[in-house]
């Protein structure tokens, strides 16, 4: 029954190496196109939401991301997808 309450990470996401690409890209082009770095951050904050809600931990390291996310105001959310921006580039 707890499984039916999120996705496995790799049913959302497929191939991590091909996520990170796109997101990289993704960022890549909403600069060219003038978006700021904060409305980057809010969007990014936005997706972190929805993952932390939708998507389940597949590694420790994304079970110790989820629960920083949980429990971090939206400023220390921002930090945090900032700091996601800075290992994908």
């Amino acid at each position: 029954m707890e499984a039916l309450k999120c996705v496995a990470a790799m049913d959302f996401i497929k191939d991590w190496k091909t996520w990170r690409e796109t997101l990289k890209e993704g960022i890549q082009q909403a600069r060219k196109l003038g978006v700021s770095d904060a409305v980057i951050q809010s969007m990014a904050a936005k997706v972190g939401d929805f993952l932390s809600q939708k998507v389940c931990p597949a590694t420790k390291e994304e079970e110790l991301l989820k629960q920083l996310w949980d429990v971090g105001t939206p400023d220390e959310r921002k930090v945090l997808a900032t700091l996601i921006f800075k290992l994908v580039q």
